[in-house]
């Protein structure tokens, strides 16, 4: 149990830093020099009736990991010089939570789904210095989820104790800068147990990442059942045992609705479809086609046959028959790296044109309002990489998101035409960067979109970089992503954390920090430090950003230093 209480001594003499390791930091925070530690008896009391079953868990897990986390103060003897203060120190009984409003509480995961822009993330949180109780309030389960979230990684442990050095703590409307945070896993090149997506869940929820973009299938595996279309798995999973089952669907979503997390299911149309030859090989275009270069961007090759009716009419009940079983109000349908060629190539595709009298385009065009008119009917938004809006003549739904992944400098292309923009910058964001060349007989090769993607170097992006005051309000957000050629199970922690907690500190906390000074790396770093060794704590294997020696002494390895 807990050994903690609140110390009144000046942090000046004990202290040799002021780092602390809240991730994101809050938009508004005030810090103290107080230490406090928690009681034996301390809890979580929730201030109002019919509570939802997700808080009551979130609010059980909040305690677990106060009690279980034993992380020690990242400074130099790692909280010793502490233990005067910590004995001396006095304890905090208990946190009460409340809601602002006194209509029935919907649940965190309902909250979680609602159309982005009328979530209520925003929570305020109060931890005086004198014992007193500390109190959290929220507009919604989801704004109380977020602040229990920030609790938990105001405290340390040390010998047993659990306590904080900053109290009072006072943080009034924290609410996110964009309503898009996002982290997107691809499934098909290599596959993930339902366990890695939910241990990844977990560490999204931490660092307040909300939107689970999940890029399901591709052209080396379909790994989704769909009861509909249970050939489609049955035929282009890589084995029986690397399937998705209806179950697992609904177990992945519910798990990340509990930690305030949106799942965005994606199934990337036409291009990027090969492996729908395996059970419908009339559909595909170019299947298998070599060299695969000519045909696609990476192998195999094999496009959906957009110009068919047949096709067209499959592709869109497929669409329809997924969308229908996930509750976002969001569903990718992809549209990027279309391989026109292919289709040159392609004699059903160029008869399929010639008898319509449509080029290509317009068969494109009409193709995806198909699909899209499928969403439609489910109250669901298409989301599209950004090709579909750069380098094709569309027709998309006003209301359509665009992915900008190619580069950074096309969000305002997209902007421009007056498209809502999920920021994805494989020049900034793609987390699968610098890994070396995957295609083989080629030994002198790097891969196309080196180098390396520092935490430094997504930390840095501007979100509204090159836009007009006009065009801001149609930034979301944006996401890291990790396209997992080089990547399984085995080095999916080690990948994606703590490089992915930066993104969601720059779509949280946005330009400046809470003192009104500009967002920086220097600053940055030994907060990133903390939440990587709590994650570490809680079973991810986040990878260290240096070594231990400099997680110890903020500043002491930087540059000029």
């Amino acid at each position: 149990m807990f050994k903690l209480a609140f110390l009144y001594l000046g942090a000046a003499v004990l202290l040799p830093n002021s780092v602390f390791g809240l991730w994101p930091i809050p938009r508004n925070l005030q810090l103290g020099t107080t230490f406090l530690k928690l009681a034996s008896s301390f809890d979580v009391e929730i201030n109002f009736n019919d509570a939802p079953q997700d808080l009551l868990d979130a609010v059980n897990r909040t305690k677990v990991y106060l009690e279980t986390d034993g992380l020690r103060r990242l400074v130099v003897g790692r909280g010793q010089n502490d233990s005067t203060a910590i004995a001396q120190a006095l304890e905090l009984s208990h946190l009460t939570i409340s809601l602002s409003s006194t209509i029935a509480p919907r649940s965190i995961a309902e909250e979680a789904i609602l159309p982005l822009g009328t979530r209520s993330e925003s929570y305020s949180l109060s931890i005086p210095s004198d014992g007193s109780p500390a109190t959290l309030r929220a507009d919604s389960t989801l704004g109380l989820f977020r602040g229990l979230t920030t609790f938990t990684q105001l405290w340390y442990d040390f010998e047993g104790v659990t306590y904080t050095y900053q109290a009072p703590v006072k943080i009034v409307n924290d609410t996110p800068a964009f309503p898009y945070r996002g982290f997107m896993l691809d499934t098909a090149r290599n596959f993930f147990s339902v366990a890695d997506i939910e241990r990844t869940l977990d560490a999204m929820s931490w660092v307040k990442i909300n939107m689970f973009h999940w890029h399901v299938v591709d052209s080396q595996s379909f790994p989704l059942d769909i009861p509909r279309f249970p050939e489609l798995a049955a035929k282009g999973a890589y084995s029986s045992n690397e399937i998705y089952s209806a179950a697992d669907v609904n177990d992945i979503v519910s798990y990340a609705g509990a930690r305030g997390i949106d799942v965005l299911v994606e199934i990337d149309t036409p291009g990027h479809t090969a492996a729908i030859a395996d059970s419908h090989p009339e559909h595909i275009a170019c299947n298998q086609a070599s060299p695969w270069s000519q045909f696609a961007n990476e192998p195999p090759a094999g496009q959906l046959r957009l110009a068919s009716a047949a096709t067209t009419k499959f592709t869109t009940e497929l669409i329809y028959s997924i969308a229908k079983t996930v509750p976002s109000t969001l569903f990718g349908t992809g549209g990027d790296e279309l391989n026109t060629n292919c289709y040159t190539q392609d004699a059903q595709t160029q008869a399929d044109l010639s008898s319509s009298g449509r080029t290509l385009e317009q068969a494109l065009s009409l193709f995806v309002q198909s699909t899209h008119k499928s969403l439609a009917a489910l109250g669901k938004t298409p989301v599209v990489w950004e090709e579909m809006v750069l380098e094709h003549n569309v027709t998309l739904p006003e209301t359509a998101v665009v992915m900008v992944w190619i580069s950074s400098q096309h969000a305002a292309s997209v902007a421009a035409e007056n498209y809502h923009i999920v920021h994805a910058p494989s020049d900034y964001f793609y987390l699968d960067c610098g890994a070396g060349e995957w295609i083989g007989q080629d030994p002198t090769g790097n891969s196309w979109c080196d180098p390396f993607k520092t935490w430094q170097k997504s930390y840095t992006f501007d979100p509204f970089a090159n836009l007009t005051e006009a065009q801001k309000p149609f930034v979301l957000g944006g996401q890291q992503l990790l396209w997992t050629e080089q990547s399984s199970s085995e080095n999916l922690d080690s990948i994606v954390w703590p490089r992915a907690a930066s993104s969601a500190e720059v779509f949280w906390t946005g330009a400046t920090l809470p003192d009104g000074t500009a967002r920086d790396v220097d600053s940055a770093l030994p907060r990133l430090h903390d939440i990587r060794y709590r994650m570490v704590q809680r079973g991810v294997r986040a990878i260290a950003l240096q070594p231990h020696f400099c997680a110890l002494r903020p500043g002491k390895c930087d540059l000029m230093s």
